[in-house]
């Protein structure tokens, strides 16, 4: 399958009912989501920054992500898409650089970021990618993500305005899909999915509707985000904790994988 194979194969497992995208920050993780039967995998910038000793919020240096997500890509015969934060540049022509890696890498889409730069400035580099996927014949799903809700404050009404102008705004500028994580009213939900032409993202977050329910409201696609990773240090902490305190092994004997199993993700994959 052609990389370009790959990427209609992630365009349509969007048009099937919710694709739900664990988000892996390293090669075994992405292993172990693809084997618990994740269709697709999408990479979590926080969980890839952190294990780098980054903090999130584009402070990874751009070669080491890309690094990291090429070793996701070959671990795996899912599509990956990457999340790569606001694109690691501050120019358009410093993002397609960044794109130009994430093809390179062999991954079929990519999550770019408004943060709280001008919305303006996302939709000239959407633009700019469009061109440069183009100009080189390698298709990629962009996903556009509105961080109005996720900044917080503001008012309900103002911040579903500017997020319909925004994902109008990306959708125009080349945006395949939208993404509006921390929206998490039903009925507001159910209208942003309505008012936007784009298949919508919707992130896994306390008092977001469940999956089943996502999809009655429009809802296309669940990132977990980096909910797993947090997940993962969670129970870390707690074993390593118990045997600190308690000299337990409990935490790390208790419904873990074995030294076996987790081996053979990578024996099965090569």
């Amino acid at each position: 399958m052609t990389r370009n194979e790959r990427v209609e194969r992630f365009r349509k497992l969007h048009q099937e009912g919710i694709l739900v995208l664990p988000n892996a920050w390293d090669a075994v993780t992405a292993r172990l989501f693809e084997a618990a039967g994740a269709k697709a995998i999408a990479t979590t910038s926080a969980g890839v920054a952190l294990v780098h000793g980054f903090p999130d919020g584009n402070q990874l240096p751009r070669e080491l992500a890309l690094a990291a997500l090429e070793r996701i890509v070959r671990s795996v015969k899912v599509p990956v898409s990457a999340d790569i934060e606001a694109g690691y540049g501050r120019t358009p022509e410093e993002v397609c650089e960044t794109v130009r890696g994430v093809i390179a890498a062999g991954a079929v889409g990519i999550n770019l970021e408004d943060g709280t730069a001008a919305p303006e400035l996302l939709a000239a580099k959407l633009a700019a990618i469009r061109s440069l996927a183009a100009r080189e014949g390698s298709d990629l799903f962009v996903n556009a993500r509105i961080d109005v809700y996720l900044n917080g404050g503001g008012e309900p009404e103002g911040n579903f305005a500017e997020s319909l102008r925004r994902a109008a705004l990306y959708a125009e500028a080349g945006a395949d899909g939208i993404f509006v994580p921390a929206l998490l009213d039903a009925d507001r939900l159910r209208a942003f999915c309505a008012a936007v032409p784009l298949p919508v993202n919707a992130l896994a977050f306390r008092g977001l509707p469940p999956p089943a329910e996502l999809v009655r409201l429009g809802v296309r696609r669940l990132s977990a985000g980096s909910g797993l990773m947090r997940a993962a240090l969670g129970c870390a902490r707690r074993a390593a904790t118990e045997l600190l305190e308690e000299g337990s092994y409990r935490g790390f004997v208790e419904g873990v994988p074995s030294h076996a199993e987790t081996n053979a993700l990578f024996a099965a994959a090569t």
